[in-house]
């Protein structure tokens, strides 16, 4: 008897292995991590273009990680985190955004060499930073936000209770709205635009995508026409804006609304003095008091209205000082008038005037431009500091 028992046993296991070889046939088989692009075992991306909701993603970049913020920038990004505690939250940082990169669009990924080398090569940060977020908002969706951007509101507030969330696939708000000045040749091109510190987009959107192939395709050309790779690119501010920044980003979204539109074609006519939310094309454009309030122009009320859904606080946004502005010898720079039109209308007055003279009359205003202004009567010269001393006073 006991002599049967392990031949009993033997047959049973084998008897089950039989009956069950289905299951086992049927695990995955392990994959290799590398693939060809165009091969047919490529990882098979999700369609997600008929993505109903917004993903309940929040995103920031900066150099370093949040538990390695100064204050000033991690109490400011808390906000997020504190109004919408539903949220998930992530930033990417200097160190791990190439990572990302290479994860999303790379082979397995969506499969894009050109993008991946394209933003290794670039050298420039605001590039880099403007960039990398569409790259996110295509790759995964969700919220961006620049780090020195406070959110004032839920994000649940970004889209008003008339509306259907699955109607909309992007959430904007405007920046800027100077229409007046759209034929000024220093101001022109950021009279118009959305603000991109702060939007909502939904996965895939090919509004991204062009963004993206847009910079590429402009970055390849700056980079021929200065005889230089991209690594050695330099721009100017008003190159920033119209390549990576609002007035590119405006660009992008007009021109996909036109492409989605049968009707009338539309232009910033539609968004001007828009003084109610409204949806164009899917997307969801908020007047500027929504992202873009306090500014000093464009009709942007201030922050402690119901409408104010966050607070840019600029201390981020140095990114100007490494890509100057056209500044006059003797006027300075026109953005100095914040719009003003009666302050702008002086300074190109000033400029042509000045433009008008000899070389030498040139000369003569731009030496008693440089002069220090005369003293107040009775008023004290100031005491001279020591270098150490005159550093450590300096603001940061």
């Amino acid at each position: 008897m006991r002599r049967g028992i392990p031949l009993y046993l033997g047959c049973l296991v084998m008897l089950l292995i039989l009956l069950n070889a289905d299951l086992f046939g049927g695990l995955p088989k392990p994959k290799s991590t590398f693939h060809k692009r165009g091969s047919s075992h490529r990882r098979q991306i999700p369609d997600l273009g008929t993505t109903l909701y917004f993903p309940k993603k929040i995103w920031q970049t900066w150099r370093i990680d949040p538990f390695h913020m100064e204050e000033r920038d991690s109490v400011t990004a808390r906000t997020w985190t504190a109004k919408n505690p539903d949220y998930r939250y992530e930033v990417l940082t200097d160190t791990n955004e190439m990572s990302y990169v290479e994860q999303h669009f790379g082979p397995d990924g969506f499969d894009r060499p050109d993008i991946v080398e394209m933003y290794r090569a670039i050298n420039l940060t605001i590039i880099k930073a403007d960039l990398l977020r569409y790259m996110i908002m295509y790759a995964e969706g969700g919220v961006y936000a620049d780090i020195d951007v406070e959110d004032l509101k839920p994000v649940e507030r970004f889209i008003p209770e008339r509306y259907d969330e699955k109607d909309i696939d992007m959430v904007i708000g405007v920046e800027i709205d100077q229409p007046m000045f759209k034929n000024h040749h220093i101001l022109g091109k950021k009279s118009e635009s959305f603000c991109q510190w702060t939007f909502m987009a939904k996965p895939r959107l090919p509004v991204m995508m062009k963004l993206i192939e847009n910079i590429m395709s402009w970055l390849s050309d700056i980079a021929a026409k200065q005889k230089v790779s991209i690594s050695e690119v330099e721009l100017d501010f008003d190159e920033v804006i119209s390549g990576t920044g609002p007035s590119a980003f405006t660009a992008a979204i007009i021109e996909q609304m036109n492409a989605q539109t049968h009707g009338p074609t539309i232009t910033w006519n539609n968004f001007h003095d828009l003084d109610e939310s409204k949806i164009v094309s899917r997307v969801l454009i908020l007047n500027v008091e929504a992202f873009a309030a306090g500014q000093g122009h464009s009709d942007s009320g201030n922050h402690n209205s119901r409408g104010a859904l966050v607070k840019h606080h600029y201390h981020a946004s140095n990114w100007p000082s490494k890509h100057p502005r056209f500044r006059h010898p003797v006027y300075g720079e026109v953005e100095r008038c914040n719009w003003n039109v009666d302050c702008v209308n002086k300074w190109d007055a000033d400029v042509a005037a000045f433009d008008a003279m000899s070389p030498e009359e040139q000369k003569k205003v731009i030496e008693q431009a440089e002069q220090p202004p005369p003293m107040a009567p009775g008023a004290q010269a100031p005491i001279a500091m020591p270098e150490a001393d005159a550093a450590a006073a300096a603001p940061a």
